[in-house]
């Protein structure tokens, strides 16, 4: 039997509602496997701040740190909006990848058959949809130095925001993407701006240099990542791996995202390198949506993303493939038969809300049990 330990962070908004139903998940395989997943519960973004005036204890970083892998669910929200800078709710979600130095963050935009017609673009664009984006997590214009407001002599004010990457980041996030690749199409197009940013050069040449040099058998391309967006939208399947910078990565996988029909569909997971010591990653898993205040408290948000995100720790925290194989399995099963939450539903589909939709993928586990 194997033990696990997971910390839960829920969040703001509907985080907590989200992570309800993948406990619901977690308790089955507690329940029917030789799998035994524990539980801790911690708070971050804006509970954490109305408990202790931070986005993030100490305390819960070091548990985090301690846990075989993080479930997150959302944080933010118009509450905390005049909140200082430095401890906003998404302060917290920006110290854990940076503390559990998660560099890689690997989002899937799957468009599943039942619903193809969801997406806001035409069904033969959308359908059988399986791009991979992977987003370098820990640098970039995020966490790069000096990020601040100044005063001019003259009266006015100036905001800047540095870009700033090294050879051994961008290194370690493209050999990701090859090492993916090659369990996928083995095609990676890596996406920057190197016609206008100095970093675009340099990252192009540091990923063109690892292709040479250690992955001469995968396929590559370069594109900029304004034109990636556009071909995005005009034929969505040309792509199998993009992958980017911090900044170019956190938009254009909400792009892709909306080609599901759903961002409450997608999942993410954001990795560290594996420790040689113990060959443990850090790691943490989280829908791709918002906090989504607007919806919280009503009982119709979306799991699935959440449910995902948690399949997703079982393949690559814990290598139990065929288990997640099965929870993604069961979702799209669920779907088939036509129940739909809100930010999915179409004409002639049922509408259900998060409890029975789990209800569903739960039923559709016990028959592949």
């Amino acid at each position: 039997m194997s033990s696990y330990n997971l910390l839960m962070l829920p969040g703001d908004g509907i985080g907590p509602e989200v992570i309800n139903e993948v406990e619901r998940v977690i308790e089955w395989f507690n329940m029917n496997s030789n799998h035994k997943f524990e539980i801790e519960k911690d708070l971050v973004g804006g509970a954490a701040y109305d408990e202790h005036g931070q986005s993030i204890s100490d305390e819960a970083m070091d548990l985090a740190h301690k846990s075989d892998a993080v479930i997150f669910g959302a944080v933010g929200g118009p509450k905390w909006d005049n909140v200082p800078f430095e401890v906003r709710p998404e302060a917290g979600l920006l110290r854990l990848r940076k503390e559990l130095d998660l560099f890689a963050n690997l989002r899937p935009a799957i468009c599943y058959k039942a619903l193809a017609e969801a997406s806001s673009l035409k069904k033969e664009l959308v359908e059988g949809l399986d791009i991979l984006i992977l987003r370098e997590l820990t640098g970039g214009v995020y966490f790069g130095e000096p990020k601040e407001i100044t005063d001019l002599p003259d009266g006015q004010k100036r905001a800047v925001d540095t870009q700033v990457y090294t050879t051994s980041e961008i290194e370690r996030i493209a050999r990701v993407a090859f090492d993916l690749a090659k369990t996928r199409k083995g095609k990676v197009t890596s996406t920057e701006k190197r016609n206008v940013m100095i970093s675009g050069v340099f990252w192009n040449n540091v990923v063109s240099e690892v292709h040479k040099n250690e992955y001469p058998e995968m396929e590559l391309e370069h594109m900029l990542a304004d034109a990636c967006a556009m071909q995005l939208v005009r034929k969505p399947k040309q792509f199998d791996l993009i992958v980017a910078d911090n900044l170019f990565g956190d938009i254009l996988s909400d792009e892709a995202a909306m080609l599901t029909g759903s961002m409450g569909m997608l999942p993410s997971a954001s990795l560290g390198a594996v420790n040689p010591n113990t060959d443990k990653r850090n790691a943490m898993y989280e829908p791709v949506h918002g906090s989504a205040p607007d919806i919280s408290g009503q009982g119709i948000a979306n799991p699935i993303a959440e449910i995902a995100s948690f399949a997703m720790a079982l393949r690559y925290s814990f290598n139990l493939t065929e288990e997640a194989k099965m929870i993604e399995d069961s979702i799209s099963a669920a779907l088939d038969q036509g129940i739909r939450t809100p930010d999915i539903m179409q004409d002639g589909m049922k509408k259900v809300g998060t409890k029975a939709i789990t209800d569903a993928i739960i039923a559709e586990m016990n028959s592949r049990a």
